[in-house]
């Protein structure tokens, strides 16, 4: 491989392949190299999709058993065949995996399977799965190498019966009891699948609330939803230990402050404590270039500290999301190609794929009181929405926070039914940098759900009409 590439990207997950596909657009010469044999990093294969795969179908089961009847729905005895419903899993990622090569291909980057490092200045070494190695000659390398899951200390991930993420998606069997470690966003997804499903599942966390880093009232309000669905919440609380020689599992916890320590049994350990960066092995001494403790690679708009070296997604700084990662790839495509590439990271939204979903983006109203930012907020019920009603779907609410004296939108944070869908309005509002009445006087359809959000815009200014 004598030819020299303009750039060439390790990792092919969402910050990867949208990187190589958007410079591939703008005629650069282009590889990707990725080490999993498939493409789409652990959102395309052991995170975002195959985990929606489950929660999709974990909730139409549920719905089956508990409201079908009472819309006049009789469908008899149901049953779950869990095998299918993993299977119907992998088939979507494999469809979807398959379609980025094939996006590949239109845009004539080159896709080469391997373990991909730096070896100096201009020079990444890939070792084939056979162990070969050869060089690639590039005027650019991209670091997109994505995150790995967190460990917890003391705990051994077996994937069997103490499982990561990945575990998790990929259970023989539905647990009769699941302990939950962590109570963030993968957590409480995951959980939420399991639950449907059978398993009696209760959620640890070091913390004394749940969602860390959203809206507090947000999370409040959704721990109490959880808690009526059958979670059950040991908040400022750390595990300790998992004894593993028994038939069942010893989980020994203590109060995240100290004190004295209980053991509860489970079946199966689900550990989501959070994700690091995957930056080891890279490389990255060769061309100069340090991470922090935790394994961040610092970048100035993409750029590292070394020459025509750039990095995006989550192995530098920024929240862990796919669509982050995406837009970073491609604005770094467009400033390799000379163009003025850029991220707006104050409209970066946030999705919790539970039922009811949880969206969020912006500031929420716990920074704003830390910044001493004077703001006027907007809340709307899903409970006197008719679309809502109508549905039975009421659980929630949506709240808009502006500021109080241009009345520019700063923050959105929603709990119900499709609000997932439903923040993207929100989010094209900030980017234009709308006000609560440029939202509050936009024509929405009735009866949707999406009249909540008009009607909290309305709320901002204390003219809501519909509650």
């Amino acid at each position: 491989m004598s030819e020299t590439y303009d750039l060439v990207i390790i990792g092919g997950g969402p910050g990867g392949y949208n990187c190589a596909i958007r410079a591939g657009q703008l005629g650069l010469k282009t590889a990707c190299v990725e080490m999993r044999g498939t493409l789409g990093g652990t959102c395309l294969n052991v995170g975002c999709i195959p985990s929606k795969a489950l929660l999709h179908a974990s909730e139409m089961f549920e719905a089956a058993n508990t409201e079908f009847a009472a819309l006049g729905i009789k469908t008899g005895s149901l049953e779950l065949d869990l095998d299918t419903m993993i299977g119907q899993k992998d088939e979507a990622v494999d469809g979807l995996t398959k379609g980025i090569e094939f996006l590949f291909k239109k845009n004539g980057v080159d896709y080469i399977r391997g373990k991909g490092r730096i070896a100096g200045s201009g020079k990444v070494e890939v070792e084939a799965e056979s162990g070969e190695t050869s060089t690639l000659e590039t005027r650019n390398i991209v670091i997109a190498t994505g995150s790995e899951v967190t460990p917890l200390p003391g705990v051994e991930i077996d994937e069997k019966r103490v499982v990561s993420s990945t575990g998790a998606l990929s259970l023989d069997k539905v647990p009769g009891k699941l302990v939950l470690i962590g109570a963030g966003v993968i957590g409480l997804e995951l959980g939420s699948v399991w639950r449907r499903l059978g398993s009696e599942v209760t959620v640890v966390e070091y913390l004394d609330r749940i969602l860390p880093g959203m809206d507090s009232e947000l999370a409040k309000t959704a721990q109490r939803i959880f808690a009526k669905q059958g979670m059950d919440f040991k908040l400022g609380t750390k595990v300790t230990g998992v004894d593993t020689s028994g038939e069942t599992l010893a989980v020994t916890l203590e109060p995240a402050e100290g004190g004295e320590a209980t053991t509860i049994e489970a079946d199966t350990v689900l550990v989501c404590i959070g994700r690091r960066p995957f930056t080891e092995g890279l490389g990255l001494e060769t061309v100069g270039i340090e991470t922090d403790k935790r394994g961040f690679i610092a970048n100035d708009h993409f750029r590292t500290s070394a020459e025509n070296v750039w990095v995006v997604g989550d192995c530098t700084h920024g929240p862990m999301l796919a669509h982050k990662a995406e837009d970073e790839g491609v604005a770094c495509a467009e400033r390799i190609a000379g163009k003025a590439g850029h991220v707006n990271y104050g409209v970066i939204p946030g999705v919790v794929y539970t039922a009811p979903e949880i969206a969020s983006v912006g500031k929420t109203e716990d920074e704003l009181k830390s910044e001493g930012r004077k703001y006027k907020k907007g809340k709307f019920p899903f409970q006197a929405n008719s679309r809502a009603r109508t549905n039975h779907a009421t659980d929630g609410f949506v709240k808009i926070l502006a500021d109080a004296e241009t009345d520019e939108i700063l923050g959105a944070h929603m709990i119900g039914a499709n609000v997932g869908e439903m923040i993207s309005e929100l989010c094209l509002a900030m980017e234009f940098r709308a006000s609560s009445e440029d939202v509050a006087r936009t024509c929405h359809p009735h009866p949707t759900l999406t009249e909540a959000i008009r009607q909290a815009a309305m709320g901002v200014e204390g003219w809501t009409m519909q509650s």
